[in-house]
C-alpha cells in the first residue's frame, strides 16, 4: 500500500513540476457584461457582485446557459470553472465554440465537454472538433483530468487559428489538431460565438445512459471566472468581414504570439499529459474509422496502449492530488469511462 501511494503522489509531483516548468498564459479577462449575454434558464443564471463569476445551474426545470455577444473569426478563449461535486451522473457541462445556431447544416464547432458520472468516479472531459458540418466523423478524445475539478477553479482554453486548433487545460497543452489539405472542409473556418451551458444528458452522458441524472441530488451548480476573448469580432458569418484587415492582422498577431507557438516544452508536456491522462481517441478507434484521419499523429508508444476501439488497453489509475495519510484513487476501468 505504501509502494501504491508513492507512485501516486510521484505522478502528481511529476504533473505538477510539468505544468511549472510552462510559462503562464496571461491574457486580459473581461466582465460578464463586456463579452456575454444569458443564452438559456435565466433565472439559473446567477452573477457574482463584481460581475466576472457566472454560476449556471441545472435542477428540475431546466439548465442554463449564456453565449458571447459576438461572434469571432479566430482566437483564445478561456475560462476557469468548477464543476459540480457528489451525484453527478447524466450532468454535461460544456465551454465551447459553435456558428450552429446560424448555420445549421454547415456548422462548426470545438468543445470542451465535462461528463458526470456516478459517485466515487471522476468527472470525464472530452474534447470534440467539427468543420462545415462534418457530424458524422466525431474527432473525439476523453481524458481523466490529475485534480478534482470540483474543489477549486481550474483553467481551460481553446486556441484557434487558420493553421491549428489547440486545447489546454491549466494552460498545458493536450490536443492540438494541425490543419492539413486533406482535412477539407473538416477544419472549421466559419466564425463562432463562445458558449458555456450545463444539462441533463442523461440519455448518454454516462455509461451510455445506463445511469441518469437524479435530481435529489440537485441544483448542480457549475461555476465560471476569468473569462477571456481574445480575437477579431465579426458580425456576420458569411459576410464581407471575413476578408477584412483588421481581422487579417489579428490573426497574424495571434499567430506570432506565444499562445500559438508550441515550444518543445510545450510539446513535451503535451505528451506527458496524454500519456497519463488520456482514455479514449479517435485516432486509435479502427472499429469505428478503419482509415485514420488525414491530421492524427499515430504514436506507436501510445497506439499500443488502446483498443482497436479506441478506448485505453488496460486498467487506467486516476491521478489526483492527495492529501497526506489519505488512500489514494482506487483502479478506474477503462470500461468506466
Amino acid at each position: 500500500m505504501a509502494g501504491r501511494r508513492l507512485l501516486v503522489a510521484t505522478a502528481v509531483v511529476v504533473a505538477a513540476a510539468a505544468a511549472a516548468a510552462l510559462e503562464a498564459i496571461n491574457v486580459t479577462t473581461v466582465a460578464f457584461e463586456e463579452g456575454y449575454t444569458p443564452l438559456f434558464g435565466f433565472d439559473n443564471i446567477l452573477r457574482s457582485a463584481d460581475d466576472r463569476t457566472v454560476s449556471l445551474l441545472l435542477d428540475r426545470s431546466t439548465g442554463s446557459g449564456f453565449m458571447s455577444s459576438s461572434m469571432y473569426q479566430h482566437g483564445f478563449f478561456s475560462a476557469s470553472i468548477k464543476l459540480p461535486s457528489d451525484y453527478t451522473a447524466g450532468v454535461v457541462v460544456a465551454f465551447y465554440t459553435s456558428n450552429g445556431d446560424v448555420i445549421e447544416k454547415r456548422h462548426d464547432e470545438l468543445d470542451f465537454e465535462f461528463l458526470g458520472n456516478i459517485r466515487g468516479k471522476p468527472w470525464r472531459v472530452q474534447t470534440n472538433v467539427y468543420g462545415n458540418g462534418s457530424v458524422s466523423r466525431g474527432r473525439e478524445e476523453r481524458y481523466l483530468l490529475p485534480f478534482d475539478p470540483t474543489t477549486e477553479f481550474h483553467r481551460y482554453s481553446i486556441l484557434w487559428t487558420r493553421a491549428a486548433i489547440i486545447f489546454f487545460v491549466d494552460d498545458v497543452p493536450i490536443r492540438e489538431v494541425r490543419r492539413t489539405p486533406a482535412m477539407t472542409g473538416d477544419f472549421p473556418s466559419k466564425p463562432m460565438s463562445i458558449y458555456a451551458t450545463v444539462w441533463d444528458a442523461s440519455t448518454w452522458a454516462t455509461s451510455g445512459g445506463r445511469y441518469r441524472v437524479n435530481y435529489r441530488y440537485g441544483p448542480f451548480v457549475a461555476s465560471f471566472t476569468d473569462l477571456a476573448l481574445l480575437g477579431c469580432r465579426v458580425g456576420d458569418p458569411i459576410g464581407q468581414m471575413l476578408s477584412s484587415a483588421a481581422c487579417a492582422a489579428a490573426e497574424d498577431a495571434l499567430l506570432a504570439s506565444d499562445l500559438a507557438v508550441m515550444t518543445l516544452e510545450k510539446q513535451q508536456a503535451m505528451r506527458r499529459f496524454r500519456e497519463q491522462n488520456m482514455v479514449y481517441s479517435y485516432c486509435y478507434d479502427t472499429l469505428r474509422y478503419p482509415a485514420p484521419f488525414p491530421e492524427c499523429d499515430v504514436v506507436d508508444s501510445e497506439r499500443r496502449r488502446f483498443k482497436g476501439s479506441g478506448h485505453l488497453r488496460l486498467a487506467f489509475r486516476r491521478r489526483r492530488r492527495t492529501r497526506p495519510g489519505s488512500r489514494p484513487a482506487r483502479p478506474t476501468r477503462a470500461a468506466d469511462m
